[in-house]
């Protein structure tokens, strides 16, 4: 084992990574493990392909920290498109246009997301999604066409604004706890006012104290990292998953 592998080995810590559009949370791990010469690397929550920005990636001794970090709130903009429903509840399933007579207005959406969907609300996730359903994956059965019905969670909503409105989009800034799906938010907002729902972009905008400001482009990054990329994970958590 050469020099190079063992300072790499010794690396631990969090590296929040700006995640593009197109790629995995996988990919980003992938991409990660590889700058920091092979060490093990986990992340604390996944982003589709369709959407962006936060990723938190943990290193080393610092993977201990990934069910403490998965429980953070989120912070979310979203880009919701009321035109249409669609198979998976995002831009790349097959769309069922809505005929929407009269377009909401503004208050009327500020105030439906104020009443439906704030606080603990139910929502079933998306019939695309990582969910088991009798010990495989949603997603899966939906690609074999295969006909299920995903049960309700309670999900908690702390904060949503209503920041952008120009028929049919709708963008929101939304403050979320754990196993939030912010496609189902934009069907089921569709439903509630009687037009489509589906969600057109998402960026993840922070993962409690972790937001943009702190993260790396790893697709642009050269070289490898190092201790000094990284930032000390919330100490208590590794304390108590051992040495």
């Amino acid at each position: 084992m050469d020099g190079r592998t063992t300072h790499k080995a010794g690396l631990s810590g969090l590296l929040v990574v700006d995640k593009p559009l197109a790629c995995s949370s996988m990919d980003v791990v992938r991409r990660v493990r590889h700058l920091a010469g092979g060490v093990k690397t986990g992340h604390a929550g996944t982003l589709d392909p369709l959407a962006t920005g936060v990723v938190i990636c943990c290193l080393g001794r610092a993977t201990r920290c990934v069910p403490h970090l998965m429980g953070l709130t989120k912070v979310y903009e979203a880009q919701i498109d009321l035109s249409a429903f669609t198979t998976t509840d995002d831009r790349e399933g097959v769309r069922h246009r809505v005929e929407v007579p009269q377009p909401p207005d503004r208050a009327t959406l500020d105030g439906t997301l104020q009443q439906h969907f704030m606080g603990d609300i139910e929502q079933r996730p998306p019939a695309y999604s990582a969910v088991h359903v009798n010990g495989q994956r949603a997603y899966k059965r939906a690609r074999r066409g295969e006909s299920f019905e995903l049960p309700s969670r309670t999900v908690h909503i702390h904060a949503i604004e209503l920041t952008a409105y120009t028929w049919p989009i709708v963008v929101a800034r939304i403050t979320c706890g754990k196993g939030t799906y912010i496609r189902s938010l934009a069907r089921d907002l569709g439903s509630a006012i009687g037009t489509g729902g589906h969600l057109s972009a998402l960026r993840r905008l922070a993962v409690g104290d972790y937001d943009l400001s702190r993260a790396v482009d790893v697709w642009t990054l050269d070289r490898s990292l190092n201790q000094s990329d990284l930032i000390a994970p919330p100490t208590p958590v590794v304390i108590q998953g051992g040495h």
